[in-house]
């Protein structure tokens, strides 16, 4: 029962994730946009009050404010999806097993791994290069005994 998830939890999840997927649809941009347009054509009925102004600031704040918190959610729970997927690939293919979980370090240390594995695939590349060679060397000292 420990790893099930809260009501709450599950709740604000599905909530967070269906609102996310409304607030990305054109549909929503038009209304809101709609709203903007709105309030501008009714600044003359209202003589551009402080009101009329706070109206569209207070909205668009409390708006922002709220949205902010239900992305991350979305985004946190998409980004330990996908790290798990990840995880899972590295569990299964020929690479190094040591990586999985690394998105728990510092980030002095992923920095120090990033480098560490940009040196390794550079040393690689020079490696290939100098078989690359070795191989045309060989090819053409074939021919040229073949002939």
């Amino acid at each position: 029962m420990k790893n099930e998830p809260s009501r709450i939890s599950k709740f604000f999840g599905d909530f967070a994730n269906k609102t996310s997927l409304a607030a990305g649809r054109a549909s929503t941009f038009l209304l809101a946009a709609g709203v903007v347009v709105v309030w501008g054509i009714s600044g003359p009925l209202f003589q551009f009050s402080d009101t009329w102004q706070l109206v569209i600031n207070t909205g668009t704040t409390i708006v922002t404010f709220l949205m902010v918190f239900l992305i991350q959610n979305s985004q946190n729970r998409d980004s330990a999806a996908i790290q798990v997927k990840l995880d899972e690939l590295i569990r299964v293919s020929a690479a190094r097993n040591s990586l999985v979980g690394i998105e728990h370090l510092t980030d002095d240390e992923i920095e120090e791994l990033r480098s560490k594995c940009e040196a390794r695939a550079k040393a690689e590349k020079a490696g290939d290069e100098t078989l690359d060679r070795t191989r045309q060397s060989a090819r053409r000292a074939a021919e040229q005994i073949a002939s």
